[in-house]
């Protein structure tokens, strides 16, 4: 009987090298020039804004349809309509509590800072404010109607959120009624989604493009010196965006789950790179709804919770109106009282959530905001307009990490997320497939429908 020999050895599975920590090296370096470009030559770095610009739709583009098989594949593997309908709830309910929490903190924040104190408005400034008036929130009324979309495919063509998360909802639980007969229809959303995600994977190549042409168009725009007199404003806003991120949302994780905020923002670092190259939380949407699916959170929680928060949970917009508002009533030399203080606010949370989808929305928000509320602030809105890009990238990282930990707390209350699989995850035992963006080795909706603990079981 011939021994086995090395020749005859069943060989080792090749592990495939993860070659895109190159590509977000390539990103920081990218974002360095494009600060140095727009200080050295602001006209020409300007000019580059198209660059940004072009990724940013790019991803944009991938969004409707990763929501769309994301939530139907989600809601179709589920058997009781009920749960998802708790799964909303929890979420929307959440979503209030801390728009409402981010609100306070901000309005502290703003009245200990006091950052407008002794600021002279021009005429220049004051045109300004009023046309940002132009770009207002719908009423709720409207806002409501635009959820409802023209056609059933235009929910795609017009790349409105709501539109998409309607349209996926109504055909999940279509699937779901169907039972057996909707799994070829599973199945066929399943290779879809693969589809997507791989060109997305593809996409994010341009990454270091499109941040080198965002940053230096910023940079260009606004200059140092247009940044000197607001230094108070933006330094008070990072630091209370950093102290609700880590303090108040960490807080929060760590008693609900047990789970450290760090590692969650660890794991999800690369996101945060992508958002502050870009000045864009859409940009990372995709990225997101991935990413927690292979944390272990299912795929109806995932589906809901995320593209449901990037409409309603913004906390970082929340703390921006606060302070923005206070900041232009006190340059006004119109400081307003708590009693005033509140009703505005609680206006501007309302408000904030018929601008959803919409691009700039923090500042076209504030400025209609005041005027429906206040008219006489709108004049001091072109003061923060210079650096309102600035500000914008800590609203959107806010926004994005207060969405990734309201994804774990929602799967958390509802039972849907498997903690073994999340602290495997964060400890780096399971990585991410950069490549695919997908667990292309776990068990799928669409192979055992209605089994989600099976699906857990195996992972």
């Amino acid at each position: 009987m011939a021994a086995s020999t090395p020749d005859t050895a069943p060989a080792a599975p090749r592990v495939k090298r993860d070659r895109t920590h190159y590509l977000y090296i390539a990103v920081i370096v990218a974002v360095a020039l494009g600060i140095a470009v727009g200080l050295i030559w602001p006209d020409a770095a300007v000019e580059l804004k198209p660059l940004g610009t072009g990724f940013v739709n790019l991803i944009k583009m991938m969004i409707s349809p990763i929501i769309f098989c994301t939530i139907v594949l989600g809601i179709g593997s589920v058997r009781k309509a009920a749960k998802v309908g708790a799964v909303g709830g929890i979420a929307l309910g959440y979503f209030l509590v801390m728009s409402l929490v981010a609100l306070a903190i901000g309005l502290v924040v703003g009245n200990v800072l006091h950052p407008g104190d002794g600021l002279d408005i021009t005429s220049a400034v004051k045109a300004t404010g009023h046309e940002q008036v132009s770009a207002d929130a719908l009423p709720p009324v409207d806002f409501v109607l635009s959820i409802i979309p023209k056609t059933f495919v235009s929910a795609f063509t017009e790349g409105q959120v709501l539109q998409t998360l309607l349209v996926a909802l109504l055909a999940g639980f279509a699937l779901q009624a169907m039972g057996a007969a909707g799994q070829p229809v599973l199945r066929g959303v399943e290779h879809i989604q693969r589809l997507v995600f791989r060109i997305l994977s593809m996409v994010m190549w341009a990454a270091p493009i499109g941040a080198f042409g965002a940053i230096a168009a910023v940079t260009g725009s606004a200059g140092v010196d247009a940044l000197k007199s607001l230094a108070v404003l933006m330094l008070g806003f990072y630091v209370t965006c950093f102290l609700f991120a880590f303090v108040v949302l960490g807080a929060l994780l760590r008693i609900v789950t047990g789970v450290n905020v760090f590692s969650l923002f660890k794991y999800l670092a690369r996101e945060f790179l992508l958002i502050l190259s870009t000045s864009s939380s859409e940009s990372a949407l995709p990225r997101l709804i991935a990413k927690m699916e292979h944390l272990g959170v299912s795929k109806p929680v995932v589906g809901i919770t995320v593209p449901t928060g990037y409409s309603f949970n913004l906390d970082g917009t929340m703390i921006y109106m606060t302070m923005a508002s206070l900041y232009i009533a006190d340059a006004l030399g119109t400081p307003m009282s708590v009693g005033e203080q509140i009703p505005l606010l609680l206006f501007l949370l309302l408000a904030s959530k018929g601008a959803a989808g919409v691009s700039g929305a923090g500042l076209a928000t504030l400025a209609g905001g005041l005027q429906s509320h206040k008219p006489a602030l709108v004049d001091g809105v072109g003061l923060i307009v210079g650096i309102d890009r600035f500000m914008s990238e800590a609203r959107a990282l806010t926004n994005f990490a207060g969405n990734a930990v309201a994804t774990v707390l929602v799967g958390t209350w509802t039972k849907e997320i498997d903690m073994v699989r999340v602290r495997r995850v964060l400890a780096g035992d399971l990585p991410f497939d950069e490549t695919t963006l997908m667990d292309e080795g776990r068990v799928t909706v669409a192979d055992v429908p209605g089994t989600r603990d099976e699906e857990l079981a195996k992972a």
